[in-house]
């Protein structure tokens, strides 16, 4: 089963604790047991709390701990490297994937600024609903896009959320897991400085990696 691949990424906004080495130790050990391939990826997104001396902490850590990874960081793989999250950024790995969503109408570009978002979701729980974004800049026109870039309106990138019917999913622990897609925000996917949102990066990595 060699073409098992499992990975642990951590962010690097400090010391290696200890729930992340029983994650590591877990995927090192199935990968060891299946002969597949322990991938180390460093996701750091979190532009303000993300540094250098915590990944090489983590990295040392590991080595310490004798968790040798497979894959990553000083012992990479061509065909999939880089492993670090924000040098897949520079490469447009991300947008890529996010301009292909634009296109199919699967996610849009959303120009409302976080003060506006904000006042949306408060005014959402005055009206005793649930607060979350209510989706204004879903059917903006190209022309109405093209006007608020011209406005100098940055924009982030929304998935585009169904707003009825339920999504359904059959978990190994918990079993039969349901959510009310009406409770569900149009989730931001791509900051307007272009670094991706975590619960989009992860995806794409754990696709292509």
């Amino acid at each position: 089963m060699s073409d098992i691949r499992v990975r642990f990424a951590p962010s690097p906004t400090g010391d290696l604790h200890i729930g992340g080495v029983r994650t590591a130790l877990f995927n090192w050990l199935f990968a060891k047991n299946k002969g597949g391939k322990f991938i180390l990826r460093i996701e750091d997104t979190d532009e303000m709390r993300s540094t250098e001396e915590s990944a090489k902490v983590i990295l040392d850590a590991m080595k310490w701990l004798e968790l040798e990874w497979d894959e990553g960081p000083g012992n990479e793989n061509l065909k999939y490297s880089p492993y670090s999250q924000m040098e897949r950024k520079e490469r447009g790995i991300y947008r890529k994937y996010a301009d292909e969503l634009v296109a199919d109408e699967l996610a849009y570009p959303c120009y409302c600024t976080p003060e506006e978002v904000d006042v949306m979701r408060k005014k959402a729980q005055t009206d005793k609903l649930p607060p979350k974004y209510d989706g204004r800049c879903r059917h903006l026109t190209p022309g109405q896009r093209k006007q608020k870039e011209i406005e100098g309106r940055k924009s982030v990138i929304r998935f585009k959320m169904s707003g009825s019917g339920t999504t359904v999913l059959n978990d190994i622990i918990r079993g039969r897991v349901e959510f009310d897609n009406s409770l569900l925000d149009d989730f931001v996917i791509m900051k307007a400085s272009g670094v991706p949102a975590y619960n989009f990066a992860c995806v794409v990595d754990d696709y292509l990696i």
